[in-house]
């Protein structure tokens, strides 16, 4: 018998604790800056409503990806779209993921008039790890696509990888041998070596920021395609 789960909604057209996703959807879709996350019991759902962590929203600041010069959507190929989660109930005690937390990536690749998308789950992941993996398989599916030499646009909601990217912080942790600046390893190594690999491969690859969980029915697509992933799991 399935356990009973419990969505929490911190900021949403309605807050509160419900016990069914089709109520919870229509209060945070299309809502800006919407906070919400499932749990298994009540009062973790509950805690999580209450931390005003979750509850006030933050300020977003554009990073470089999105205040280069503006990317001309309609002459690009194909535009992707990635996105990764972590519904990881570690954070209401400020804690760290759990083995047994559920994470989820997802990619939408829009191309001659296709929509191609994938998603896959993994437990005991973090969010960054999720984010880094959706774009690594995105870019992984538009290389065998034959796409490598055309213009690509990705647009990602995770500010960790796209500046990780564009602010040249990959690049230097490739220079001292996959080390940060103060001789530690980043986080997800094998990921960013992977994308280190893939990078090189594209001739005019374009990747920009865009809120998520709000108004880009893209962004919404993959939200809602991992969050399906970690509801089979």
């Amino acid at each position: 018998m399935a356990k009973q789960k419990y969505y929490a909604v911190a900021r949403g057209r309605q807050v509160g604790v419900f016990t069914d996703w089709p109520t919870t959807e229509k209060l945070v879709r299309g809502y800006t800056g919407a906070r919400y996350k499932s749990f298994l019991d009540k009062a973790s759902a509950e805690a999580f409503v209450k931390d005003p962590s979750n509850t006030t929203p933050k300020a977003h600041h554009h990073s470089k990806a999105n205040t280069d010069t503006p990317v001309d959507l309609k002459a690009a190929k194909a535009i992707f779209y990635t996105d990764g989660g972590s519904r990881n109930t570690g954070n209401v005690a400020g804690g760290h993921v759990k083995s047994n937390d559920k994470a989820a990536w997802a990619y939408l690749i829009k191309y001659q008039g296709q929509e191609l998308s994938d998603s896959a789950g993994e437990f005991g992941a973090t969010n960054n790890r999720m984010e880094i993996t959706a774009l690594r398989n995105a870019l992984q599916r538009l290389l065998d696509l034959g796409l490598a030499q055309e213009l690509l646009v990705g647009v990602l909601d995770s500010k960790y990888v796209l500046d990780s990217i564009n602010l040249g912080w990959l690049a230097g942790w490739q220079r001292r041998g996959f080390k940060k600046a103060d001789g530690t390893t980043p986080q997800n190594v094998a990921l960013w070596q992977d994308m280190a690999a893939l990078l090189p491969q594209f001739k005019n690859l374009k990747l920009i920021w865009t809120k998520g969980h709000a108004d880009n029915s893209g962004n919404v697509y993959v939200d809602q395609l991992l969050n399906q992933t970690m509801d089979n799991m």
